[in-house]
C-alpha cells in the first residue's frame, strides 16, 4: 500500500474545510466494484485496489471523526487517526465474508481514535478501568439524555444520575465532567459549502446509533477471550497446537497440503488432528469460562 502516501491529509494550516472539499470528490463505490477491487487487493496485492477502497471511504472516516469533535484535541490529528484506522481496514477487509467494507472499516475507525483520544487525555491519570472509559466516551450523551447541558459544574442530583447509569462513583463523574467541559463546538458552526448549501459540524456527525461504550465492552471482552484462548492451548500437544495454529488462528491458512508435506503424513490425517484438536480446545475453553463466569466461548 506504498501509494497511500499521496492520500490528502488534513492539517492545521490548509484548513479543515479544504480537505472535506477535497475527500468529497472521491465517487463511492457500487457493491460489485468495491468487491472487484477487494479481490484484486487480496490475491494480487494490487496497491491500485487499496487506494480506491480508501479515497472511497474518507468521507465515512471524517464523519466518524467528527463524532470526537469535544475532546479538546486537534481535529485534524482525530481525521488522521481516522485514516489510520481505515487503512488497516481495507488491508485485512476480506470480502467473501459477505458485508461491505463501510460496516468492516467503523470498528477500524472507531478503535483508532479511541486509542488515540486515550492516549491523548493521559487516562493514566485517571484510571484506565472500563466503567472509566465508558465515562469518558458517553457523559456527554449521558448529560444530554437528561437535560443537563450547563456549563461549570453539574447538579448534585444530575451527578448522581449519572454515575448511576454509568456504573461510576459521583466522584468520577464530578472529576471527568470538569475535565471535559469547555471543549465543545457548537454544532452549529460553519465548515464550508457542499455546492449546495452550506455545511455545518452537525452535517458531519457520527451516527447518534455509535456507541463508543459498546465498542469498549467488545474490545475487553475480546482480549479476555484471547488470554482463555492462550491458557487453553495448553490442553494441545505440540504438534497439535502447530497444526491448529497454521490451519485456523493464522490471517491466511496453511494448506493441508503443506502440513501433509511438514510432517509427512497423509492430508486426511492432518485434518483428523485438526478436527479433534478444535474439538479438545472449545471443551478447553468451556470449562476454564464457566470457572470465570463468562456466558460463552463461541
Amino acid at each position: 500500500m506504498s501509494n497511500y502516501k499521496n492520500l490528502p491529509a488534513p492539517t492545521p494550516e490548509g484548513g479543515l474545510n479544504r480537505y472535506l472539499q477535497e475527500i468529497r470528490k472521491f465517487p463511492l463505490l457500487e457493491p460489485e466494484e468495491e468487491y472487484m477491487l477487494a479481490k484484486r487487493w487480496v490475491e494480487e496485492q494490487d496497491a491500485d485496489s487499496a487506494h480506491r477502497m480508501v479515497t472511497s471511504h474518507l468521507r465515512l472516516a471524517a464523519k466518524i471523526a467528527m463524532g470526537y469533535r469535544g475532546y479538546g484535541l486537534p481535529q485534524a490529528e482525530v481525521i488522521s487517526e481516522a485514516n489510520v484506522g481505515l487503512m488497516q481496514a481495507v488491508k485485512k477487509f476480506d470480502p467473501e465474508k459477505g458485508f461491505r467494507l463501510a460496516t468492516y472499516a467503523m470498528w477500524w475507525i472507531r478503535a483508532s481514535i479511541q486509542e488515540y483520544v486515550l492516549r491523548s487525555w493521559s487516562m493514566v491519570k485517571l484510571g484506565t478501568t472500563s466503567a472509566q472509559k465508558k465515562l469518558f466516551f458517553n457523559l456527554r450523551k449521558a448529560k444530554a439524555r437528561i437535560g443537563a447541558l450547563e456549563d461549570g459544574d453539574l447538579r448534585p442530583e444530575n451527578v448522581q444520575r449519572i454515575a448511576t447509569d454509568l456504573g461510576v462513583t459521583e466522584k468520577e463523574v464530578i472529576s471527568m465532567n470538569r475535565r471535559m467541559s469547555g471543549g465543545d463546538a457548537s454544532l452549529n458552526a460553519q465548515v464550508g459549502s457542499d455546492g449546495e448549501g452550506t455545511m455545518e459540524w452537525q452535517d458531519w456527525l457520527e451516527d447518534e446509533t455509535a456507541n463508543q461504550a459498546a465498542d469498549y465492552e467488545a474490545k475487553d471482552e475480546l482480549d479476555a477471550r484471547r488470554e482463555l484462548l492462550v491458557e487453553a492451548m495448553e490442553v494441545l500437544n505440540d504438534r497439535e497446537k502447530d497444526i491448529l495454529n497454521q490451519r485456523r488462528l493464522k490471517e491466511k491458512a496453511v494448506t493441508l497440503e503443506d502440513l501433509s508435506g511438514q510432517y509427512s503424513v497423509s492430508r486426511e490425517r492432518i485434518r483428523q488432528i485438526e478436527v479433534r484438536a478444535f474439538e479438545k480446545l472449545q471443551k478447553r475453553m468451556r470449562e476454564l469460562a464457566a470457572t470465570r463466569g463468562m456466558l460463552s466461548t463461541h
